[in-house]
C-alpha cells in the first residue's frame, strides 16, 4: 500500500511533553513528536491538555486522548467544506458547543464582541496563562474591567477549526458565558435564515 493513501485510522493512546503515542491503521503503538510526519502522511501539529491536532492530506483535525478517528485527505480538505448550522435558543440567542485548545466549552455568538471573550476564572479552567498577554481594559455593564489580549492556539465549533485566534480575558468572574466574537466570526461567511444561522469557514 503506498504512503499518503486517501484515508487512515488513527488513535491517540498517550501523550508526554511534545510527543503523542499513536496507533495508525491498527499497527504497533509508536511515539511521534510535534512537527513530525509519519510514513502514512500524518503530521502531529500540536499537543494541548488531553488533545492533539494532526494534519492529513492538508486537513487538520483535533483528537482527544483515546479517540479513534478516520482521517481523509483530498477534496475534503477544502476550507469551504467546513460549515456548521446553529439554531437559535431562548431569546433568539445562538448558543453552541465547541472547544478552546481542545477543552469543551459553550459559546454564545456575539457579533458585538470584537474578540472571543471569557473571564479569567474560565481561563484558569481552560489552563490558559492569560497574564502573559497584552494588558488593557474592557468596558462592560459593570464598568471598566482589566483585561488581557491573548492568542488561542485553536478554536473549534462543529467541524470548523481555526488556529491562532485573538481573544480577550476579562479579570474576574463577571462574564458568565464565553462570547464567540468577531476574531472568529470575521473568518466566516454568516448566513441567517429565521431561527437558523450557517457559518462557513472562509480562511
Amino acid at each position: 500500500m503506498p504512503a499518503f493513501a486517501g484515508a487512515a485510522d488513527i488513535n491517540i493512546n498517550g501523550m508526554l511533553g511534545n510527543k503523542a503515542l499513536v496507533v495508525i491503521d491498527g499497527g504497533k503503538p509508536r511515539w511521534i513528536s510535534t512537527g513530525e510526519t509519519t510514513a502514512e502522511g500524518i503530521k502531529l501539529i500540536s499537543i494541548s491538555g488531553q488533545s492533539a491536532v494532526v494534519e492529513f492530506g492538508g486537513k487538520r483535525q483535533t483528537l482527544t486522548l483515546g479517540q479513534n478517528e478516520r482521517l481523509s485527505g483530498g477534496a475534503a480538505a477544502s476550507a469551504g467544506t467546513q460549515s456548521v448550522t446553529l439554531v437559535a435558543g431562548q431569546g433568539g440567542h445562538f448558543v453552541t458547543a465547541g472547544a478552546i485548545n481542545g477543552v469543551g466549552v459553550q459559546f454564545l455568538v456575539d457579533t458585538g464582541a470584537s474578540y472571543v471573550s471569557f473571564s479569567s476564572a474560565e481561563a484558569k479552567r481552560l489552563g490558559i496563562s492569560y497574564l502573559d498577554g497584552q494588558k488593557g481594559a474592557s468596558s462592560t455593564a459593570n464598568g471598566v474591567t482589566p483585561a488581557y489580549r491573548i492568542k488561542l492556539d485553536e478554536v473549534k465549533v462543529g467541524t470548523i477549526t481555526l488556529n491562532n485566534v485573538d481573544a480577550m480575558v476579562l479579570v474576574g468572574d463577571n462574564l458568565p458565558v464565553i462570547l464567540l466574537g468577531n476574531s472568529f466570526l470575521n473568518r466566516m461567511d454568516m448566513k441567517r435564515d429565521g431561527e437558523k444561522m450557517v457559518l462557513t469557514k472562509r480562511f
